[in-house]
């Protein structure tokens, strides 16, 4: 087997510099897939950095992988050669816990990260088990649809969670990555939907992604205004808040989300939540059959990534720019 040839993070921070390894024999359930195109999440920034604590160099990263299955185990029967798909997050699972038989494989204790201690996409190709690779429907770009295996999955999966509807009044915190996603979905879903951020440049853009209502979160009086009147408030970011002023902004039995993690604990007062039956939870990515079905949804409905595209030899330049904030919205590297 030929190796495999990528650019990897060789410490803490580093420059990502060429590296080759061999995969050695694929398993009976893997595939091997050549990788057309690389979202470059925020989380791949966080394990170069080691932000984390649990990198380990050299590695090579990315998660939102799209490209065609150039090999196939031998027993797996779901994929074909030649096929479209992607891979997120997760690639592997032991496929026996309780999580894992409930379809919860994302909460698995052993699950497998696809570049946490393995290499990952930013490569010309990638191993993982046949059960996390998913077909990508014909209706959707690669390009932009590269950062919904790991983004996407990532705000599309609590919206599920809490049952979002056309009933329901859903705020996202954060005009970005994940946010601008997850405006899109909660649109789909029918949901009136308020976005908040510290950037009123941002405005232009939440209401073309379908947002109702654009609140600046610096403001006191815009956030005294929606008091109370949000069943779900999805907070995308990682960097701290107010978090009282959103939970204040539920209405009774609503539930503020994390899928973004501030770097301070979150504190919050308990009489909220007590009084009105408020919640406050969080949740990673998403299994394998929301995957799925996430896609399937955004074949349907127009939902895709707003996308800077960088050739893989420039990755470097587009790790940069994700960690700076320049990019509009996701950096996707294409081979």
């Amino acid at each position: 087997m030929a190796q495999i040839e990528g650019l990897a993070a060789h410490a803490a921070g580093a420059e990502l510099l060429p590296l080759r390894y061999d995969p050695g024999k694929l398993g009976a359930h893997e595939v091997e897939i050549a990788i057309t195109h690389c979202g470059v999440c925020y989380s791949d920034i966080h394990l170069i950095s080691n932000d984390w604590g649990i990198s380990q160099y050299p590695f090579i990263p990315g998660h939102e992988i799209i490209g065609t299955i150039a090999a196939l185990g031998s027993e797996v029967r779901s994929l074909e050669l030649g096929l479209r798909v992607g891979l997120g997050w997760q690639s592997n699972s032991c496929g026996q816990c309780e999580w894992c038989m409930r379809g919860q494989e994302n909460l698995c204790a052993s699950a497998e990260g696809t570049c946490v201690h393995r290499h990952g996409g930013y490569a010309d190709r990638v191993r993982a088990n046949a059960r996390f690779v998913v077909p990508i429907p014909e209706a959707l770009p690669s390009e932009q649809t590269a950062p919904l295996l790991g983004g996407g999955i990532t705000v599309y999966n609590p919206l599920r969670i809490a049952g979002v509807n056309p009933s329901s009044r859903v705020g996202v915190v954060g005009v970005g990555g994940l946010g601008h996603l997850a405006i899109q979905f909660a649109r789909v879903f029918g949901a009136h939907v308020t976005a908040f951020s510290t950037t009123l440049a941002k405005e232009d853009d939440a209401r073309s992604l379908g947002a109702d209502q654009f609140v600046n979160s610096r403001e006191s009086k815009a956030m005294k205004e929606v008091a109370g009147s949000l069943d779900f408030i999805l907070t995308t970011l990682n960097a701290d808040q107010d978090w009282s002023s959103y939970l204040q902004a539920l209405r009774p039995n609503g539930t503020l989300w994390f899928v973004g993690v501030p770097p301070s604990p979150v504190s919050v007062h308990a009489f909220p939540l007590v009084s009105g039956m408020r919640t406050v939870g969080g949740s990673p990515v998403g299994s394998p059959f929301r995957l799925r079905e996430m896609l399937d949804v955004a074949a349907r409905h127009g939902v895709k990534a707003i996308t800077e595209r960088f050739p893989i030899e420039r990755a470097n330049e587009a790790v940069e720019k994700v960690k700076k904030g320049k990019v509009r919205f996701r950096a996707v590297l294409a081979n």
